[in-house]
């Protein structure tokens, strides 16, 4: 071994950090052998491996080590018994992957380092100070905050996640101080995941600016005295040993004992038998053959592996089913079905067969206007099939258009064969995203059900935890990567139609997708009753699909002039607006950038509160012009108009005209089931869901939206249904009750709060309370109510303790839910529907985010799945009546009724939203649902 010294480069990896990083960046994954948990072992696995990749000849390391936290208490603890005592406990399937990790570790023949009684901070402290006194260089591979007091001379971090590397420049923007004040910052400001006490209401600016002005601790408590700030100046006093413990604790020790020299820390490079040997057996299929191919070695046969003490499979935990074992992917089974014979051959096999995943190829994505180019086919895996119909040569006829290529089935005839099986109830459809393929089908007579969508299952079964598009599920579940749509169509500017792919090419990307499709829904159906959400999937999504291909195609009618005008009134406000903004500003600029915007407002004006990026520019976001127009300037109060105008404009008054259809004179918007986790529907191309509701200029664009002549839009919407939800599962009486007797919660609550009695309520106070209320569910600080409302945050925070003392329920729910959320990873609504939360063991603005969402996630989750019940059952109830659903909006369903029938639509439609919840779910509180009408969207809400 050689010396380490001069011209020597260290890396120390934080396994540890490298391992949570893992766990939470990926979903659960399980070895499909044994259903071990190994999904926190493939990210680490990738991690190091892309870090084995990305080393540069001229930067490469000479030595590395991974450093791992031990288990049990070290030495901080004698220090404060308290340390880390709040942490809860590791997830229960990530405890089996430790010792798996530090085997991988090793597998990649990388020294696997810790110390009992001592943390990984330490260490890399102690091996980071070593390696720079002998001379050499070392790098951090870690993102960790408690680790920057180390940068320096010699010594860097690297953030694998953004890619960057942290100096001392990146220390101080984080920190407002270089790394040698670090530590006096973090001992003041605390740390409430490590438990570390701080000084309490001292923040990491306060901190920053309070070791800037007295250089350090020490200094700063001894001259505490003169601090002028009285509750500043008293917390110094009061907490002074407190603060001197912090800063023990957050202090890294540099001279832990050490077991390993730097030596043993020499690169030699990975053992190809012996890493392989451990990636096969981890059945990480993708990055063996990546590492194989790297290290140009062959694959080896797997070898029976043991499933470790203490764990158990997938099916006896009852997380899931026995796994069905298939082979992989063989895209040269696939067949071109070039003829009816042929066709006719497939139709008898998929009456035999009683199911077929299906899948349609088009010019394009918008199912209204877009051309059938093919069918794609699979009964069984490896056994699936192109049906070409609409593929064009490229050579042109006697008129100019392309001729069709040779060998296809004429389209007409292909789906005079294809039509009885597509719509035979006896024979199960399979698809992802079935709602696209169902549209483009009706457009050509064909009615496809019953249906099972892999997209809807994945989405019951996993929201929140990862994407549901094809691709992601095929690597996640399959292990394999899909054909990649634009290695067939190109992109930009010289991008081409699926019609002008050759159809050799095209087969065998369509006849994958089919067989991808077949093969998630036999991976993903069978695990809905082991994760309890049959019902979910049964009753609330895969029914869901008829009826927005429904609505989606009815589309409704918009008024083009209405919006030509109003974008033209809205550029003339911009113009006008501009004007005044430049004469506030003393001079002109371009008003739609935020850099020009910022130095206009910080530099040229002087006003106070100005923030630069990483970038050098200032914020200008809404909330920073929101808090200069509060203080009375004028300047960002036009600019947040003319942005608002703008913003109009761009999406609404100028896109909506061109999403008009030319054939039905109206919009066909596109709901997206799986958008959101809670459950919620999203609306694209275009988006009608987040039209302004309040403002005028947001009732105009709802103007445009009308109805056909001889007919009346009616909307119907659930009144304050979230905050019914919440009276019911946190049991408030006081909330029950108002609802129950009919009496306006917001002014009921302004009553419990303030002590008002409602005859004597004003505007003001009841809009606080409403403030109040709609901010719980959401999980709002007293920092954002104090925004909300423009008053000051003691006295937002003094409202949100009151409303808690008088609603005891209420925060008993929220602490009872987060518990909930951490022990399990998910919450789940009262209709059985799961929403996970992966980041809820996390640190800092992640966790305070996480923790919002799993509060507001069952409550929200459980309106949509309210909604949702409700517009599956419409459909039945105005079957006889002249009435179309065209619209969900959040808590709102939009009609079209023929004038003659509007009562009579109104009163159905109501009594099925009422009832939604029943029979699975008895609310304490009624649910109540408003219903107007009009000739357009405005007069109607």
């Amino acid at each position: 071994m050689t010396k380490f010294g001069k011209g020597h480069h260290l890396h120390l990896i934080d396994g540890s950090g490298f391992i949570f990083r893992a766990y939470h960046a990926l979903p659960p994954l399980t070895r499909k052998s044994d259903g071990l948990p190994v999904g926190a072992v493939a990210g680490f696995c990738n991690m190091v491996f892309k870090m084995v990749e990305d080393s540069k000849e001229a930067d490469a390391p000479t030595h590395v080590a991974v450093i791992f936290d031990h288990s049990g208490k070290t030495f901080r603890s004698d220090i404060y018994p308290e340390y880390k005592a709040h942490r809860p406990p590791a997830p229960e399937d990530l405890v089996p992957q430790f010792p798996l990790i530090r085997e991988a570790t090793r597998a990649f023949n990388l020294p696997c380092i810790e110390k009992e009684g001592y943390e990984a901070d330490d260490l890399i402290a102690t091996y980071a100070t070593m390696a720079r006194d002998a001379g050499g260089r070392v790098t951090i591979v870690s993102a960790d905050k408690d680790l920057m007091q180390l940068v320096g001379d010699g010594i860097e971090m690297f953030d694998t996640l953004k890619s960057r590397s942290i100096g001392p420049e990146e220390v101080e923007e984080k920190f407002g101080l270089g790394p040698d004040k670090v530590v006096d910052i973090q001992a003041l400001a605390g740390d409430p995941v490590d438990n570390v006490p701080g000084a309490p209401g001292i923040g990491v600016k306060t901190a920053a600016l309070l070791i800037r002005e007295y250089g350090d601790i020490d200094t700063l408590l001894d001259r505490a005295e003169e601090i002028k700030q009285p509750k500043r100046r008293q917390t110094l006093i009061d907490h002074a040993d407190q603060i001197r413990i912090s800063r023990d604790l957050v202090r890294l020790k540099q001279d832990t004992p050490i077991d390993h020299p730097l030596e043993e820390f020499e690169v030699a490079g990975a053992e190809p038998e012996k890493l392989l040997d451990f990636l096969v057996s981890m059945e990480f299929r993708t990055l063996t053959n990546r590492v194989a191919k790297k290290m140009d070695v062959d694959v080896p046969e797997p070898k029976a592996v043991e499933t470790p003490a203490g764990s158990v499979s997938a099916e006896a935990a009852g997380n899931g089913p026995a796994v069905v074992e298939m082979p992989p992917i063989d895209r040269g089974l696939y067949e071109i079905v070039r003829d009816e014979e042929a066709l006719e051959f497939w139709v008898r096999r998929i009456r035999d067969r009683g199911l077929v995943a299906f899948d349609t190829e088009t010019t394009g994505l918008d199912e209204m206007v877009v051309d059938l180019v093919g069918l794609c086919l699979c009964t069984d895996v490896g056994i699936a099939a192109y049906v070409p119909l609409a593929h064009r040569s490229g050579d042109d006829d006697l008129f100019g258009a392309d001729k069709l290529a040779e060998g296809q089935i004429p389209l007409e005839r292909a789906l005079e064969i294809m039509k009885p099986v597509l719509e035979d109830e006896s024979i199960l459809k399979i698809g992802q995203n079935m709602k696209y393929d169902a549209k483009i089908m009706k457009r050509y007579g064909i009615n496809v059900a019953p249906i099972d969508d892999t997209m809807l299952i994945s989405f019951a079964l996993n929201a929140g935890t990862h994407g549901h598009g094809m691709d992601a599920l095929s690597k996640t579940y399959l292990d394999h990567e899909a054909i990649p749509i634009k290695t067939l169509l190109g992109s930009g500017k010289s991008a081409k139609t699926f019609d002008m792919v050759p159809i050799e090419d095209a087969a065998a990307y369509a006849a994958e997708d089919a067989e991808i499709t077949y093969r998630l829904w036999k991976v993903l159906k069978p695990k809905l009753p082991f994760s309890k959400v049959t019902r979910v999937y049964e009753t609330m999504e895969r029914p869901l699909v008829p009826v927005l291909a429904e609505m989606e195609m009815h589309g409704i009618k918009v008024d083009r002039q209405h919006l030509s005008r109003m974008s033209g009134n809205f550029g003339q406000k911009m113009v006008g607006l501009e004007a005044e903004i430049h004469e506030l500003a003393g001079g002109e600029f371009n008003v739609g950038s935020p850099k020009q915007l910022g130095e206009v407002l910080f530099e040229n004006l002087g006003l106070e509160g100005g923030k630069k990026g990483k970038t050098g520019a200032y914020a200008t976001g809404a909330d920073v012009l929101e808090t200069l127009a509060a203080q009375g300037h004028d300047l960002p109060a036009k600019v947040l108009e003319w942005r608002q105008l703008s913003k109009l404009k761009s999406t609404y008054t100028d896109s909506l005209q061109n999403h008009i259809n030319a054939e039905t004179g109206r919009v066909h918007t596109s709901y997206v089931i799986s958008g959101a986790a809670t459950g919620r529907l999203a609306s694209t191309d275009p988006n009608l869901q987040n039209i302004p509701v309040r403002t005028e200029e947001g009732r105009r664009i709802r103007e445009a939206f009308i109805a056909d002549e001889g007919n009346v839009l009616v909307s119907l919407d659930y009144s304050q249904i979230e905050l019914r939800i919440l009276a019911h599962v946190a049991d408030i009486p006081a909330l029950k009750k108002s609802f129950q007797d009919g009496i306006d919660i917001h002014a009921m609550t302004a009553s419990e709060m303030f002590g008002v009695p409602l005859k004597e309520m004003d505007s003001g106070t009841r809009r606080k309370a409403k403030a109040i209320n709609f901010g719980v569910i959401y999980g709002i600080s007293a920092f954002g109510l104090a925004n909300n409302l423009r008053i000051p945050r003691d006295e937002a925070k003094r409202f949100i303790d009151t409303y808690f003392e008088r609603f005891p329920g209420i925060r008993e729910y929220m602490d009872v839910t987060k518990a909930f959320a951490k022990e399990h990873g998910y919450v789940q609504t009262l209709f059985g529907r799961r929403i996970h939360t992966p980041g809820i063991s996390a640190s800092g603005a992640k966790a305070a985010f996480a923790n919002r969402a799993a509060i507001n996630a069952p409550i929200q989750g459980a309106a949509a799945d309210i909604i949702r019940r409700a517009m599956i059952r419409v459909p039945e109830v105005i079957e006889k009546l002249p009435a179309k659903m065209l619209l969900q909006v959040h808590d709102e369903l939009v009609f079209e009724v023929e004038e003659g029938a509007v009562d009579d639509t109104i009163e159905a439609v109501r009594g099925v939203m009422e009832a939604a919840a029943m029979p699975a779910v008895q609310l304490d509180v009624p649910l109540v649902v408003d219903a107007g009408r009009g000739s357009n969207w405005a007069e109607a809400h």
